[in-house]
């Protein structure tokens, strides 16, 4: 059986309201001419769709394109057009978006990207819903290419080595080319692809050109020529030409027919990111490159003759040109910002007026251009020359321009530094100016996240915006809860870092403009803090050093709706099965999913109060870490010592994790689960549990020996701070393991003979849980079929998971991990969770399914620090074990404050009586470090991180601060009875 691949939960927290718009750069553009309305795709996952408010069916005959680049536009000619409006929006991806096209007749929208998907949006539908998934890839998905207007397909190209076509209608994969394949190529990823109805063109980081059949898949030849990665293709309408741009600074032109290249075009300077033309013949086409510039082209009438076309430098961007467009009179441009730029068209028919070099050359010339109809010029306007620093020269082997040369002579600097394409240039100036030094109008985009700093508590999260304002994010709150302006986010973050060691339990990144929070099941639990340093909203009782389990308490949270509608659906299965029982009918197979009616049942039941639904018999649940001792119970086989946890609440029953109030407890390694009377392994709600059957109890010998082993400091604390050699440890681990292994075969053995059949599998997701819980309602109507079935939902009580209220935009995302990245299986809001439960169950992993409904998280043995104590200037007795060594180990979250009680017992005898007004030990001891007194609740992950800064063994100095008299006498003759005490205790556990 193929193992599954890893499942993790995402939740990405809501900015705050603003007009749409894209939050980082935008990487897609499509114009619908017919109803005059802009889409664009962004890095922030977003496809947004403007209205222009203008006619691109025909040139406009009112406008004059040649307004000169150094005056601003007429007051008339600013008034001809409302300016563009917002008109939707969408969050279809969860990473960049690198590419959209417009197909069928341009009511589908298809956007590729690297959240791996291919999807297709429909804006003018009725109700616009959803975009939705036709296609995934392996790897980020590129770019996209259709046919015609009218085409129900749509290709894809990506990462995966991989060129897919995709039914529109989402009837999936029609065909799929592997390009990598040949020759076992690595370099065969898919950057740009072209398609028509009878020739496919790919390209990528190969500099290969790939001509492909779309209707077999199988490869019709190859062009090589270009030396860098190709960016960009276009066909001609019979798909005999093919135009491709590269990162090698040429456009080249490629005859299928004759098979080879027939121009290279050295018209830009830098890598060529962005072709476009929507000329037929590609007569005219559009470019831009790295360096921002924008290119117009005209090559019509030259009879094949490029040399003799025009290249006029349109425009020039702050940034380099992901996608240039153009129709009618405008062009449009999409860089790394996130707003879009619309610039005049330039008319490059008859009535342009050229520099008088290059009319005398055109005149001339036996390939020149025929007579281009051009449209009425209004307003007046006379024609506007072109500047000579406007014109490109189109390729190395034009005849003109002629290329400029520097003399010995020469002094000016700039575009004739030029390594390929060459211009016009004005040798007083030496500097190429665009035709238009300003858009006509700027399509404003929002303000997006870019980087972020995670805080030392793990927890809060600083962020730096594109405007450059600093946010301060609570991860558990799931808002921003403090501005700093536009500050340096580096000056920031010292104001608000703690000197605080958590484990880390998320990942953070702020890839689409917006904080996105990873949980992955390996880690995410690792994380605890302690309840006494939570500031609540609402009051909740707590044990003393109980610990919250960061992502336990987020998840819990963030998917109540859920854990309610499960609860519900819960009541009426087994409202069903009770209802049964009434009747006297016999329960053989109860099903395992249930329609539910469509009036909802009130139950009465509140997630988040105490009364939440417990199994019968279950005890109240104890979270991993309600204290250390909770968190690590193990057989005691060293020298006890100061219980970490407090007494637990009086609300239900004792504490299940424990089996005797009376049994030692060793906090610094793990203990197999105690059995039930049936000898079946009990995992209490609220532990941790492990995929693989459960472990039987060690053998009871060795318990009985931990528990004889009387010891005068033994009878009142239980801390079990383990000492001696790291050969001791070692020894008692193995001996506690052994047996339970054997034990865990025979207790399976034994299970399948009183069953006398193989449990039943279940689904290998959250569904499988609730079939978990249903196959032991089964289970129970068989034993007492007279005795209604109780509920086997357990969430977590409040005061293991304080209420939290995170947004109910808060997105929430389940993903699966592959070879490329991570796939989406499921997104939704934290108000739309209980409506998407079904779904939920089917994609959600099971681990997740166990945290809600049984309060279970993974078993995972807890981190320790090692650490020596040691008397300062030795004016207290010594700690150390019969064999001198003072070497101990605890978890990682152990408090200074518990250290300083284990050192308490350890030098002064317990008192004859106690005394109520006594003073505790960290109010009479201090605890050292590189001479730094250590605070009470401290831990030791913090000591070590921020204190120590080494890999050794913390070294510990303890002294008195002189509040209470230390009488040595009694404390060395308690010390040495101790010592004998220990030594014959430790003697039969060795063996």
């Amino acid at each position: 059986m193929a193992r599954k691949a890893r499942q993790r939960i995402s939740y990405v927290l809501p900015l705050a309201n603003s007009p749409g718009g894209h939050r980082l750069g935008v990487n897609g553009l499509a114009v619908d001419s017919e109803q005059s309305i802009l889409y664009s795709g962004g890095r922030d996952g977003a496809i947004c769709a403007w209205d222009l408010h203008l006619d691109l069916k025909s040139a406009s005959p009112s406008k004059n394109p040649f307004d000169s680049p150094l005056d601003p536009p007429t007051i008339s000619r600013s008034k001809q057009h409302r300016p563009t409006t917002f008109r939707a929006q969408t969050q279809a991806h969860t990473h960049w978006v690198n590419d959209i096209v417009l197909a069928q007749n341009n009511t589908a929208l298809v956007s590729a990207s690297s959240d791996l998907t291919v999807k297709v949006w429909r804006p003018l539908s009725d109700g616009i819903e959803a975009p939705q998934t036709i296609g995934q890839h392996a790897d980020y998905v590129k770019c996209l290419a259709t046919p015609h207007p009218q085409a129900d397909w749509v290709a894809s190209g990506g990462l995966d080595r991989r060129i897919c076509l995709w039914d529109l209608n989402g009837a999936g994969n029609q065909l799929e080319i592997e390009v990598g394949d040949e020759e076992k190529n690595e370099k065969g990823s898919v950057y740009a692809l072209s398609v028509s109805r009878s020739i496919l063109a790919s390209g990528g980081p190969e500099s290969i050109v790939r001509l492909w059949d779309p209707r077999s898949g199988k490869r019709i030849t190859k062009f090589v020529g270009h030396t860098d990665n190709i960016r960009d293709i276009l066909i001609n309408e019979t798909g005999d030409t093919i135009m491709t741009a590269s990162s090698d600074q040429t456009v080249k032109v490629w005859s299928v027919t004759a098979g080879r290249c027939i121009h290279t075009l050295t018209m830009h300077n830098d890598s060529v990111w962005s072709l476009y033309s929507d000329d037929p013949n590609l007569g005219i086409f559009y470019s831009g490159d790295r360096s921002g510039l924008v290119v117009k082209t005209d090559v019509r009438g030259t009879l094949g003759e490029m040399d003799d076309g025009l290249s006029l430098a349109v425009a020039q961007e702050n940034d380099g040109v992901n996608k240039v467009i153009a129709c009618g009179d405008y062009i449009w441009t999409a860089t790394s910002s996130s707003s879009i730029n619309r610039w005049a068209n330039v008319d490059t028919g008859d009535d342009i007026q050229l520099p008088e070099a290059y009319r005398h050359h055109s005149a001339t010339s036996t390939a020149s251009r025929p007579k281009q109809p051009s449209p009425p010029i209004a307003n007046g306007h006379s024609k506007t020359e072109i500047s000579a620093q406007s014109v490109l020269r189109i390729s190395n082997t034009a005849n003109f321009p002629a290329p400029v040369t520097r003399d010995a002579d020469d002094t000016f600097s700039g575009w004739s530094f030029r390594k390929g394409p060459e211009m016009i240039v004005d040798p007083d100036i030496g500097v190429i100016v665009p035709i238009h030094a300003l858009p006509e109008e700027t399509i404003e985009g929002q303000h997006g996240l870019v980087k972020h700093k995670l805080l030392n508590d793990r927890r809060r999260v600083l962020t730096l915006d594109t405007a450059g304002d600093v946010l301060l994010w609570d991860l558990l709150l799931c808002i921003p809860i403090q501005s700093f302006g536009k500050r340096h986010l580096e000056d920031v973050e010292p104001e608000v870092n703690t000197m605080e060691a958590v484990a880390p339990w998320c990942s953070i990144d702020t890839r689409t403009g917006r904080l996105a929070v990873v949980l992955e099941e390996y880690n995410c639990f690792d994380a605890e803090m302690y309840a006494d340093e939570l500031e609540l909203e609402e009051a909740v009782e707590f044990r003393e050093d109980q610990r919250i389990n960061l992502g336990k308490w987020i998840l819990r949270h963030l998917f109540s709706n859920l854990v309610d509608e499960m609860i519900k659906r819960d009541e009426i299965y087994r409202k069903e099965l009770n209802e049964s029982v009434n009747k006297g009918l016999r329960i053989n197979a109860p099903p395992l999913s249930i329609q539910i009616p469509t009036p909802p049942l009130v139950t009465g039941q509140d997630s988040v109060g105490l009364a939440t639904p417990r199994a019968n018999g279950t005890p109240f649940p104890m979270t991993p870490g309600m204290g250390i001792g909770v968190a690590t119970p193990a057989p005691l086989n060293h020298l006890p010592g100061v219980p970490e946890g407090g007494a637990p609440l009086d609300t239900r029953g004792s504490q299940a994790s424990r089996t005797s109030a009376d049994k030692p407890v060793d906090y610094f390694s793990s203990t197999p689960l105690s059995p039930d009377a049936s000898g079946k392994s009990v995992i209490t709600p609220g532990e941790r549990y492990d995929d693989k059957p459960p472990k039987s109890p060690s053998d009871p010998d060795k318990e009985n020996s931990g528990k004889d082993s009387s010891n005068l400091f033994g009878k009142k604390f239980r801390m079990g701070m383990s000492f001696g050699s790291k050969k001791l440890n070692r020894s008692a681990s193995t001996n506690t393991e052994k047996p339970v292994v054997l034990d865990e075969k025979v207790e399976d053995g034994s299970e399948t003979s009183e069953s006398g059949e193989k449990e039943k599998e279940v689904d290998d997701n959250f569904r499988g849980v609730v079939q978990k819980i249903r196959i032991e309602y089964e289970k129970a109507l068989q034993e007492n079929p007279d005795q209604p079935v109780e509920t086997g939902i357990t969430p977590s009580p409040p005061n293991e998971t304080p209420v939290l209220k995170p947004p109910p935009m808060t997105t929430v995302i389940i993903q699966e991990e592959t070879s490329g990245g991570s796939a989406d299986l499921y997104r939704g809001t934290v108000a739309t969770l209980g409506e998407d439960a079904s779904l939920i169950e089917e994609r959600a992993p099971m681990w997740l399914g166990d945290l809600l409904l049984r309060n279970r998280i993974p078993l995972k043995e807890p981190v320790k620090v090692s650490f020596v104590l040691q008397p300062w200037q030795d004016l207290l007795p010594s700690i150390a074990g019969p064999d001198g060594n003072s070497r101990l180990n605890a978890n990682r979250m152990l408090r200074v404050k518990k250290i300083l009680a284990y050192v308490a017992e350890r030098i002064e005898p317990p008192p004859e009586e106690p005394d109520p007004n006594a003073l505790r030990p960290e109010e009479y001891l201090e605890l050292y470090c590189y001479d730094q007194k250590l605070p009470i609740t401290m831990s030791l992950a913090t000591l070590r991180a921020h204190v120590w800064k080494g890999g050794a063994d913390v070294l510990l100095y303890y002294k008195s601060n002189g509040r209470k008299l230390i009488n040595f006498e009694k404390v060395l003759n308690s010390a040495t009875d101790t010592s004998t005490s220990a030594a014959q205790a430790a003697t039969p556990s060795a063996a």
